[in-house]
């Protein structure tokens, strides 16, 4: 029995490969795998074979795949909560320069790497059928409208005015998505729609 290579050796790979992985690891690739399909596209067979280890080493990190989708939700959330409270202090004392970085910050997802652009669609596409995804991209969504109101009340005449920039500005980003993520050939530049935006909802309001 000691020499057999099924009760001995076969197992021993599986739970060398599990340990070597982290549990970034499988996010990266849940990730990657509902930039480029979709949230119907991250299965753990598929995760397992991109990452080249078989599908026992995924239960090193996670139950199920329900953990799975949870723990990639929760990371996303976490980073995004960090970027709106990394963005809260004025980024420059002139607020018209500071809403210009703000806008940078808000399309970077997009130039070379659209991966977190993309990520986020296939978010808010899962969101229609999930309740509890739907609430957490409720909550995301006012907590950068409440950032883009503090923002654009530095410029705007009054608290009503500035909620309505804000809102403007928040579609203008949310379209801007949209248009980034289309096949190169089909898309503005990320560059014509941030000085396009620049130019009406920011500078515009300031004179």
């Amino acid at each position: 029995m000691a020499d057999s290579p099924s009760s001995t050796e076969e197992p021993a790979p599986a739970r060398q490969t599990g340990a070597r992985l982290k549990r970034d690891d499988w996010l990266d690739a849940a990730f990657q795998a509902a930039v480029e399909h979709g949230f119907d596209g991250v299965r753990v067979l598929v995760l397992a074979d991109t990452l080249g280890v078989t599908r026992g080493s995924f239960y090193w990190h996670f139950k199920d795949h329900a953990d799975l989708i949870s723990a990639l939700l929760q990371r996303w959330h976490a980073s995004e909560t960090r970027g709106n409270q990394h963005m809260q202090q004025p980024s420059s004392p002139d607020p018209v320069e500071d809403l210009e970085i703000l806008l940078d910050a808000a399309l970077a997802h997009g130039g070379a790497d659209l991966g977190n652009m993309r990520f986020e669609l296939a978010l808010r596409s899962l969101g229609r059928r999930d309740a509890a995804v739907a609430a957490m991209l409720l909550e995301v969504d006012q907590a950068r409208m409440a950032l883009f109101a503090v923002k654009f009340a530095r410029i705007a005449p009054d608290a009503k005015t500035a909620t309505d920039l804000a809102a403007l500005f928040y579609l203008a980003i949310v379209g801007s998505f949209q248009a980034l993520s289309r096949p190169k050939a089909a898309h503005p530049t990320k560059q014509y729609l941030q000085d396009i935006i620049g130019r009406y909802l920011i500078k515009q309001q300031a004179t």
